[in-house]
């Protein structure tokens, strides 16, 4: 019964000055909704790129061009090349691959009718679907013959077709690319963006056609591998290793002019920038906490002084040390708990106002609302210990005759 008197006592203090109260709170509200906003934003970004990954493929390998080597040092500036042969030799020889997808893009000028924009013009094989994990939204994709007859079709990604006005209906018509007419043939459904730009805005032609009619060269900007799969993806990159060391005429030992990079690459290297990102942030948050903290020790420490002929009164009456030590600690728990608490609903709230309004992938995470709301509680603890200390130290008669 003690103890609930004594728990009465110390939140009908912290009703009496309600104001002070709530702006001794604030240090801890704004630490806790940091806390959580901060961690929610990163987690968000790491649950989209995992989701863009996992839309591309976890088998997908990227050969990119690498660094030219001069004396055993790599150029700063000069890029070795992707072939079209080097693809071929990859198809041909590949024991390990399941399938090869050869790309080469520019930036380039489309038109339809009055409208225009700037969009990738990507030249690929009729595999492009299967390989990188796109499906059509209306029409066909070009097919093995279109690209040997080097035809000029198209098929469209859903960002040109909002650029260029237009919607699925564009199938069958005729649009210019470079100045150069080209029929659409289809249309690619929406992919979404997941942090490597916009997959939509593309235009998508058959490899022939950009080699010969529109880039006029054989050079790639990336090939694309399929390995069979998740279990033979490293034996699939030495097959690859091997044959384009062949291809370049590659001394044995000496460094390879290309790149071989899976999704599990992309992967861990977000994963570790966006954890350091979100410890940072989170840090930088965590100060805000130890602030409100400080805070409520000082307005406790006033409040000692304030109600020091009180605690004389009390003590005169019965009330031990460890009475007044319980109930100068209850009000500070109750500050920092209920700041906790607004705190959480705060830093909840402005991730779901993130993704409602600004479009940002916010992700709560419940670890990061137990940890924030326990160290809360935490703090004032460890915060409210002294003032409680000294609060409890004091003599019962100096205390009656302090003014």
């Amino acid at each position: 019964m003690l103890i609930k008197e004594t728990i009465s006592v110390a939140i009908n203090a912290l009703r009496v000055n309600k104001l002070r109260s709530l702006l001794t709170m604030l240090g801890i509200v704004i630490g806790v909704g940091a806390v959580i906003a901060m961690v929610a934003l990163g987690r968000g970004a790491q649950n989209s790129v995992n989701a863009r990954i996992s839309a591309l493929g976890t088998t997908l390998l990227t050969i990119n061009p690498g660094q030219v080597q001069t004396g055993g040092v790599a150029s700063a500036t000069d890029r070795a090349r992707l072939t079209v042969d080097d693809a071929d030799a990859l198809a041909r020889d590949g024991k390990w691959i399941a399938a090869v997808e050869p790309e080469m893009s520019r930036s380039l000028q489309v038109q339809f009718r009055n409208a225009n924009t700037n969009t990738t013009v990507l030249g690929t094989t009729p595999n492009y679907l299967d390989v990188r994990k796109y499906s059509l939204a209306a029409g066909k994709m070009f097919t093995a013959a279109d690209d040997d007859g080097r035809r000029r079709v198209a098929v469209l990604g859903q960002t040109v077709l909002q650029d260029l006005g237009v919607g699925n209906e564009i199938v069958g018509q005729e649009i210019r690319i470079n100045q150069s007419p080209f029929q659409v043939i289809g249309t690619l459904a929406t992919k979404g963006s997941g942090g490597f730009g916009d997959p939509d805005d593309e235009v998508l032609i058959p490899l022939s056609t950009a080699r010969f009619r529109v880039f006029t060269t054989k050079d790639l900007r990336t090939i694309g591998v399929l390995a069979p799969s998740e279990s033979l993806i490293t034996r699939t990159m030495v097959d690859i290793d091997r044959i384009l060391r062949r291809s370049h005429r590659l001394p044995p030992g000496s460094a390879a002019d290309f790149q071989i990079r899976n999704q599990a690459d992309f992967l861990n290297t977000f994963a570790a920038t966006t954890q350091a990102f979100t410890l940072l942030l989170a840090g930088i948050a965590t100060v805000s906490l130890v602030v409100g903290g400080i805070g409520i020790m000082n307005i406790m420490l006033v409040s000692v002084t304030e109600r020091t002929r009180e605690i004389g009164v009390r003590k005169a009456l019965g009330a031990t040390r460890k009475n007044i030590l319980l109930q100068f600690l209850i009000e500070s728990i109750v500050l920092s708990v209920l700041g906790g608490f607004i705190g959480v609903c705060l830093g909840a709230g402005s991730a779901v106002l993130f993704r409602a309004t600004l479009h940002w992938n916010t992700a709560v995470a419940p670890s990061s609302i137990i940890l924030a709301f326990g160290f809360s509680a935490l703090v004032g603890v460890a915060f409210g210990v002294w003032p409680a200390r000294r609060a409890a130290s004091l003599d019962p008669i100096d205390s009656l005759r302090y003014e």
